[in-house]
């Protein structure tokens, strides 16, 4: 409890010192904010459709900013989509993916042997080249061992934890997660974090808030360019939020967690307004993986009038919510039909930063600088990735399915459903079904639920997969998989003594190391 408390005396302290400041730097290096939500649904927010509108910051966000309503996440699901946002590569490429088994999803649980790569540069690595100072809040999760935490791969600071707030355990068989302050941990959720797993109570995202405006006011403060990586979790089973919002929304206690966090961002954008530096900051939201449709109702959001949700390469897993605000800079109450995504806002930071991408190795993410200042649009496809195959491919309005599958039938016995109430005949299969001879192809504008595919003996069907099959071929030629991370497991790498244990004294003997294939269901 002491720890705690000083976490909140800390917290307290900085919400009394938020004064005003002046940013007097050169605008070529502006501040870059990354705000990533965790399993939040395209279909969560009210400017995308939600009819409880109950997300009034976001929504005022976007009518300042820029809307994207065609932007993807690179894989459906967590560890891999975030490994791609910061190195700006799909995760076939830098290795967040398993060859276990054939297009499994694969991430980092506490149980995971590896992590992200020190051969992939990572953006906080190349923003260090222009003097930013960059931070993490919330979740990690490109590996929980020493040597793949943040500090190791370019943040000056962190504020979170490496895994998800699954919980609570007993320390006997699997340990509570850790939360770090820089590469220290400070305690563990559910025992100096608390998290209410029957009332769904945890004041976390406020942490998460007050630590932000805390950074931001420092960097301010000091004239540095800041990067910050906002990365809260309520949003993801279980879900939660703090006292102030339980039993507010009309969504139930997910929505109370959306609640919370759209709070947060209006928080934050208001504060760069009354710290002067608005118009020198740029802004990005978004989210990992579509809403998590099979927690149910009161643990997962909503995809809107996509299909299925996360862990699928149906829309519904892989089309995200993503607002750009820059007031000053990028043109308000836009609504640009580029298609985007989380890779692009590699390219585009560097861009903005006044640096240049890696040059020897594939990037494939787009500076959307051109879009964001003329809303210029650049054609492009989007590889939609689970494991090590592409499932599918999205070119124009046009997307074709190489593979479907859904989740096994084993799985969907257990009462484990990816596409509750959206089942698509041929379509939601599951069984891993192969249609690399002859793919099913959607038209994205006028069937977005991907439930009625293009007849193959149409001639559009014809003219679009005719130009579609050089670049999946293209592709599949150059493209030179990484070494897979995400394949070995041991119960000895879990979280039991991690940096700082012993200070708090609540370091925990491993068990002796054994590792195993990881077993991927997904």
């Amino acid at each position: 409890m002491e720890m705690k408390g000083i976490i909140y005396t800390f917290v307290l302290y900085w919400v009394w010192c938020l004064l005003p400041a002046t940013d007097s730097r050169d605008v070529s290096t502006p501040n870059i904010i990354i705000m990533l939500m965790d399993d939040m649904g395209w279909g969560d927010l009210g400017v995308f459709g939600q009819p409880s509108k109950e997300t009034q910051n976001l929504d005022m966000m976007a009518a300042q900013g820029m809307l994207f309503p065609n932007f993807y996440t690179a894989n459906p699901l967590c560890s891999p989509s975030r490994a791609a946002l910061l190195t700006g590569r799909l995760p076939i490429r830098n290795g967040f993916y398993t060859t276990n088994a054939h297009a499994r999803n694969a991430y980092t649980p506490q149980e995971i042997v590896g992590g992200i790569s020190k051969e992939e540069i990572l953006l906080p690595q190349m923003l260090k080249k222009k003097g930013y100072v960059n931070k993490i809040i919330g979740k990690w999760h490109l590996g929980h061992r020493e040597q793949y935490l943040p500090l190791e791969h370019g943040f000056d600071q962190w504020f979170g934890s490496p895994n998800c707030h699954f919980g609570p355990y007993n320390d006997t068989g699997r340990p509570n997660i850790p939360v770090y302050i820089n590469s220290k941990m400070i305690g563990r959720y559910y025992e100096e974090f608390e998290i209410n797993v029957k009332t769904g109570e945890s004041n976390l995202t406020q942490i998460y808030l007050k630590e932000s405006l805390s950074f931001i006011r420092q960097q301010t403060l000091a004239q540095n360019p800041f990067f910050l990586y906002w990365a809260p979790d309520a949003t993801h089973a279980p879900v939660y939020a703090s006292e102030h919002f339980l039993g507010k929304s009309q969504r139930g206690r997910y929505g109370d967690a959306v609640m919370e966090l759209d709070y947060s961002v209006g928080q934050i954008l208001s504060f760069l307004i009354k710290l002067g530096i608005d118009k020198n900051t740029f802004v990005f939201f978004t989210s990992d993986n579509g809403a998590a449709v099979m927690s149910g109702p009161q643990q997962s959001g909503s995809n809107g009038p996509f299909l299925c949700g996360k862990e699928t390469t149906f829309e519904g897993g892989m089309r995200e919510p993503a607002i750009a605000w820059w007031p000053g800079r990028i043109p308000a109450g836009t609504v640009s039909s580029q298609v985007g995504t989380v890779m692009d806002l590699f390219s585009t930071a560097l861009s903005l930063a006044g640096l240049v991408a890696p040059d020897d190795r594939v990037i494939d993410g787009l500076d959307l600088s051109p879009t964001l200042f003329n809303n210029t649009l650049k054609d492009r496809a989007v590889f939609y990735y689970r494991g090590n195959q592409m499932m599918a491919l999205r070119l124009g309005l046009y997307k074709a399915h190489y593979w479907t599958w859904s989740n096994s039938w084993e799985e969907f016995n257990k009462g484990i459903n990816f596409c509750p109430g959206q089942e698509v005949s041929g379509v939601t299969t599951h069984t891993q079904q192969e249609h690399t001879m002859q793919p099913l192809i959607f038209h994205l504008g006028r069937d977005p639920g991907e439930k009625y595919p293009i007849s193959v003996q149409s001639e559009e069907y014809l003219s679009v997969l005719s130009r579609i099959s050089p670049i999946v071929e293209e592709h599949k030629k150059t493209l030179v998989p990484g070494e897979p991370q995400l394949n070995m497991c041991d119960l000895a790498v879990m979280n039991w003594s991690p940096p700082g244990c012993e200070l708090l004294g609540k370091c925990i003997k491993p068990p002796p190391s054994q590792p195993w294939k990881c077993d991927w269901p997904h």
